[in-house]
């Protein structure tokens, strides 16, 4: 028998948009019989910051079960789906602070030879998604990785009209993941989990 192809979803969300982008991508996985790791890096942000935001304390409470990125969980997998809501244009502070501590992982050529995928969420409709996942293949390339963009390879993708990962629009927070992000990250998904599965099946 095969063995299920090993996924870790890694993110930072600071008010849930990224978080229910990652658990739609850890569900999709695993409907595609992947052994999946959900995954969340760090809070930075001072606890009173925090709290001053609705949004944000709600977040952090809700997602206190899931445990904290690791380098083992990224070395671990097959294929990592990173996710981040864009800063100016860039990637959160917190997940960068993750990807700094992969620096002797990478030197060791374990983070190599793995697939890797993107996913954001914005403000506003041009306020970075595209530059933020971008910004995250820039390491992904430096890891030695095969970056696997969704593209518009499925209708969905043209109505998401994004070709480089699943990026959510929250209008300043105030509009939810609907079905054309939720769609959008179940094409890129399956795209990761089959071509994982191939590359595996190829390098046993």
């Amino acid at each position: 028998m095969a063995t299920a192809v090993k996924v870790t979803v890694v993110y930072y969300s600071a008010t849930g948009h990224v978080t229910d982008i990652a658990r739609e991508i850890a569900d999709t996985a695993e409907k595609a019989s992947a052994e999946v790791r959900l995954r969340r890096v760090a809070e930075l942000a001072p606890q009173e910051v925090i709290a001053s935001q609705p949004a944000w304390a709600a977040n952090v409470a809700a997602t206190a079960g899931i445990p904290l990125a690791t380098v083992e969980d990224v070395v671990w997998a097959d294929a990592v789906l990173m996710g981040s809501p864009t800063r100016f244009g860039n990637i959160a502070a917190q997940l960068k602070q993750f990807l700094d501590t992969l620096g002797g992982a990478w030197k060791r050529g374990e983070l190599a030879d793995k697939i890797y995928s993107g996913f954001t969420s914005t403000g506003s409709p041009h306020g970075g998604n595209e530059s933020t996942l971008l910004a995250l293949m820039h390491s992904f390339h430096h890891f030695g990785g095969i970056v696997v963009a969704p593209g518009f390879t499925h209708p969905d993708k043209f109505v998401d009209g994004n070709p480089y990962g699943t990026a959510h629009h929250d209008a300043g927070g105030t509009v939810p993941v609907g079905d054309v992000t939720r769609n959008a990250a179940r094409v890129q998904t399956e795209r990761v989990v089959r071509l994982a599965k191939a590359l595996t099946a190829a390098t046993l």
